[in-house]
C-alpha cells in the first residue's frame, strides 16, 4: 500500500518559515518509499510562503489532495459568515471566490508536473454554526452545482466531514453534520450525475462524538451511502495534555507494532484503525492516509520524519493483519 500523508501538520514550517530546514525534512519525506503523495494546505496560494520552492522541491512522481481546511479557517477569523454552505450570500460567494484560487494553484501545479497530479480537492462546509451564523443543505447544494461546473483538471471535489456543531458543546469547526453533507451531495449528484464524494478524518469525527465511536459511525454512513472515497487518520483524546482534551490537534497515534514514535492516551489505537476499515466491508477506497502534528512542536526533522514513519508502520501493519485473515 502507498499512503497520503498530510506532511504539512508534522513539518517544521509548524513553527517558523526556514527554507534550509523545510528542504531537509522533504527530502527525508521523498525517501519514504510508501507515500503516494501529500494531503497539501491551500490557504489562498499554491504554497504559503513559497510557490516557486515548493514546486523544486516535491516529488515530481507524487499525487496530491488538496485540502481547504487551513484557508478556510483563516478566513472564518475575519469573516464568520465566509463557507460554502453559508445561508450568508456574500459569505458564500466569497468562499466560492477562494475555491476559484485553488483550481488555478491546482492548475499551476499540473502545468509544471505536465500531468494531472491532484486527484481531489477537498472542500468544508463552514461557516461555523453560532446564533448568528447558519448553514443549510440548500446553500451547500447551491455552491458545489457552482463547483462542479468547474474545470479541476482532474481532481475530484470530496466534502471533508470536520466536527459538526452540537447545541451546548464546545466545537472545533462547528460545521454542518454529517448527514445534512451526505443529503446535499446525493441531491446534487443524482441531479448532474456527479461524483462528489466524502473524506474522513478520524481525530474530528472522533472529537464531535467525544469518542471512539463517531469515526466508526460517520465512516459507515459514508460508505453505505456510496459516496466515502478515503480516509485519513489523526488522533484524539479524552483527557487533558499537551494535545488537549478533544482538540483538533492531529494528535500521534497510540503505541502499536513497537514503534518508537507515538503519542500517550491516544484514542487512535491499531484497533480502532481496524475497525474503521471493518466500515468498509473489505472494499478498496481511492485513499488511505495520516496527519500529526507534535506538541510540544519543537522536534528536529529526523523525529518528525519518525513520528510519519510510526504512523505509517502502524496503518501499514493492520492492513497487513486484516489481509491475512480474508
Amino acid at each position: 500500500m502507498e499512503y497520503i500523508i498530510g506532511a504539512y501538520a508534522t513539518a517544521p514550517s509548524t513553527v517558523k518559515w526556514d527554507k534550509a530546514l523545510e528542504t531537509q525534512f522533504y527530502q527525508e519525506l521523498k525517501a519514504i518509499n510508501n507515500i503516494a503523495g501529500l494531503e497539501h494546505p491551500f490557504t489562498g496560494q499554491l504554497h504559503a510562503y513559497d510557490d516557486d520552492w515548493f514546486l523544486d522541491t516535491i516529488d515530481k512522481e507524487w499525487q496530491f489532495i488538496f485540502t481547504s481546511i487551513p484557508g478556510v479557517m483563516g478566513n472564518l477569523a475575519s469573516n464568520p459568515h465566509f463557507g460554502i454552505a453559508s445561508n450568508n450570500e456574500e459569505g458564500r460567494q466569497a468562499a466560492l471566490a477562494f475555491y476559484q484560487k485553488a483550481q488555478q494553484a491546482i492548475l499551476k501545479l499540473n502545468n509544471h508536473l505536465g500531468r494531472k497530479s491532484v486527484s481531489f480537492m477537498k472542500v468544508h462546509t463552514a461557516p461555523r454554526i453560532t446564533a448568528d451564523n447558519r448553514s443549510s443543505i440548500s446553500a451547500l447544494e447551491a455552491s458545489l452545482k457552482t463547483l462542479h461546473s468547474w474545470d479541476w483538471n482532474g481532481a475530484k471535489l470530496v466534502i471533508e466531514h470536520c466536527d459538526a456543531y452540537v447545541q451546548g458543546q464546545p466545537a472545533e469547526k462547528g460545521f454542518m453534520t454529517i448527514e445534512d453533507e451526505i443529503v446535499a451531495i446525493k441531491n446534487v449528484n443524482d441531479t448532474l450525475e456527479s461524483d462528489i464524494g466524502i473524506s474522513l478524518n478520524w481525530g474530528r469525527s472522533a472529537i464531535e462524538t467525544r469518542s471512539t465511536t463517531g469515526p466508526l459511525q460517520h465512516i459507515k454512513k459514508a460508505f453505505e451511502a456510496g459516496l466515502l472515497k478515503g480516509v485519513i487518520f489523526s488522533g484524539a483524546s479524552g483527557i487533558e495534555g499537551d494535545y488537549g482534551q478533544w482538540k483538533d490537534t492531529h494528535m500521534p497515534p497510540a503505541q502499536a507494532f513497537n514503534v518508537t514514535s507515538y503519542a500517550e492516551n491516544s484514542e487512535l489505537t491499531a484497533n480502532q484503525i481496524a475497525k474503521a476499515f471493518e466500515q468498509c466491508q473489505g472494499e478498496p477506497l481511492d485513499f488511505i492516509g495520516g496527519k500529526i502534528s507534535l506538541s510540544p512542536n519543537n522536534a528536529t526533522v529526523v523525529e518528525r520524519i519518525s513520528y510519519i514513519q510510526s504512523l505509517i508502520t502502524i496503518i501499514e501493519n493492520v492492513i497487513l493483519a486484516i489481509k491475512s485473515k480474508s
